[in-house]
């Protein structure tokens, strides 16, 4: 069989995560905060080799490279920290699996549900390693340890240590052309309504004499599309899912609403831009990262992307002056409309233990300190804004810009947990298993609005539902002919007040 190689390692190699890797993985930036991991857990028996921890890396790999290396010294252990993208992750965590080499600790593969891990065998509860857990856990925000996500069957599975409570898509804009465009006030407390923002993209576009325009999108990354246009749609009351199977499905009628007029008046939003000469011309070629470096260079004066970009712009582009906002809303009146987010916690970053784990006790006593306010202010001036931590206080206490103290504020005030079906009946992973969703899908439909291969908004969007409601009935009804105990139903939450989280007593009640 061919070999993989993972940075000049074999597959294999990899796998034994042998010492020298780890002193190679734990290399990293220095980070000035020290932690104080406290005494030793009574009982905490001597270590089985080194203590193994595997994730995706990026932002929190930072921060674990230097604690966990913190924590080995503070326990006199050997710890392994392992950083892969998601695409090597995915293969390499199931192989582990199959051949008893798994880490202690790891990320699950994007593509299988936790309640299909557990069984199989691959995983067990936290509750017994983490030490006085019952108050640990009662320490953290309502929402974070939820049946179906990363509770089963009362026990705890899935360790979470940062929020999905972002503003995923905002406004973010040159400061100083939105200022000459005549719309200095706008800001993290003030949004543009959709006239305002077309009217900015076309005075910014003006006032640059053809050297810039006034709105950009990596429109290539086809994603895009659809998660504006969501957005849009939310800030317009549509009280719609945000990714996934539901993306688009109204969640007190249970039905896809495309076609609703907040979807609607959204997608002219975007046409109206385009009409007016007022988007930056390669908008259509583009991937987001591109699109992102293109606003720093003064292609354009307006982009609708996520916090993330704040501390990578503020690194990397020190001297542009450049502002946050919400998403823009239809009129004054909507300002105050929220966007939804499916979970509180952020399945990407969640930790599972292994069933075989050699050393899970010493992955509990990290998570302890982890999970304390202690550990989530430490994590939180890494993550910033782009990955927050789970305790809105920590984030608060942080030693963070502006623009990402501001970009949490507008967080905590606009985004809210939406129903998920998926928590209501764990079942409904067996329909969205056989699920066929239909071509084109909605990013692949404002994609081509927006580029004149299809017309007519309105009557566009109205055949998407239909079509998504139809491949949804159909998906229900296999999964219930193969033994699925799933309805239609299991989509509706009419009493659901959009301007609130729903969260574990919303979902006892049903």
């Amino acid at each position: 069989m061919h070999k993989i190689s993972y940075g000049g390692l074999s597959r294999r190699s990899f796998l034994q995560s042998t010492a020298a890797l780890g002193v190679v993985a734990l290399a990293g930036p220095a980070l000035a905060q020290s932690a104080d991991f406290g005494p030793a857990p009574k009982g905490l028996p001597p270590a089985n080799g080194p203590v193994r921890w595997l994730d995706t890396g990026d932002q929190k790999g930072i921060f674990i490279k230097k604690y966990l290396t913190e924590f080995g010294k503070a326990r006199d252990v050997k710890v392994v920290y392992d950083g892969l993208p998601w695409k090597q992750l995915n293969t390499v965590v199931p192989l582990g699996i199959s051949n008893n080499s798994a880490p202690d600790t790891f990320n699950l593969p994007q593509t299988l549900e936790p309640a299909v891990a557990i069984s199989e065998g691959w995983l067990q509860p936290f509750d017994d390693y983490i030490p006085d857990f019952e108050n640990w856990k009662k320490a953290f925000p309502d929402g974070a340890f939820v049946e179906g996500i990363n509770v089963f069957g009362g026990k705890t599975y899935g360790f979470t240590f940062s929020t999905n409570r972002r503003f995923e898509n905002a406004v973010l804009f040159d400061q100083k052309m939105m200022n000459e465009a005549g719309y200095d006030k706008i800001g993290a407390d003030q949004a543009l309504t959709f006239s305002e923002m077309r009217d900015a993209a076309k005075k910014i576009t003006k006032n640059s004499k053809g050297k810039a325009f006034g709105f950009i999108i990596g429109g290539s990354q086809v994603q895009r599309w659809g998660d504006v246009a969501t957005m849009l749609a939310q800030r317009g009351g549509a009280p719609v899912g945000f990714r996934g199977l539901i993306e688009g499905l109204n969640l007190k009628t249970g039905e896809f609403a495309f076609d609703d007029d907040a979807y609607v008046a959204g997608v002219e939003l975007l046409l109206g831009m385009r009409d007016d000469g007022s988007v930056f011309p390669g908008s259509l070629t583009i991937i987001a990262p591109q699109a992102r470096s293109f606003i720093t260079q003064g292609a354009a004066g307006m982009i609708i992307q996520g916090p993330w970009n704040i501390p990578i712009w503020e690194k990397k582009v020190p001297n542009w002056n450049f502002g946050v906002s919400p998403g823009p809303a239809p009129d004054k009146a909507a300002m105050e409309n929220p966007v939804w987010v499916g979970q509180l916690p952020s399945s990407t970053n969640m930790m599972w233990l292994n069933a075989k784990a050699k050393n899970p006790a010493y992955v509990g006593d990290f998570d302890h300190w982890f999970g304390s306010m202690a550990g989530q202010i430490a994590y939180a001036e890494i993550g910033s804004c782009g990955d927050p931590a789970i305790f809105p206080e920590a984030s608060k206490k942080a030693d963070l810009s502006k623009r990402a103290h501001a970009m949490l504020a507008m967080a905590e005030k606009y985004v809210r947990i939406s129903p998920n079906p998926f928590v209501r009946n764990p079942e409904l992973g067996k329909v969205a298993a056989v699920y066929i969703a239909p071509t084109p899908t909605l990013s692949q439909t404002v994609q081509g609005l927006f580029a004149g291969q299809l017309k007519g908004v309105k009557e566009t969007l109205k055949k998407l539902s239909d079509a998504q409601n139809k491949a949804l009935d159909a998906a229900i009804a296999k999964a219930k002919s193969q033994g699925a105990k799933v309805s239609r139903n299991d989509f509706v939450f009419a009493d659901w007040n959009p301007k609130t989280d729903f969260g574990p007593a919303d979902y006892a009640k049903l």
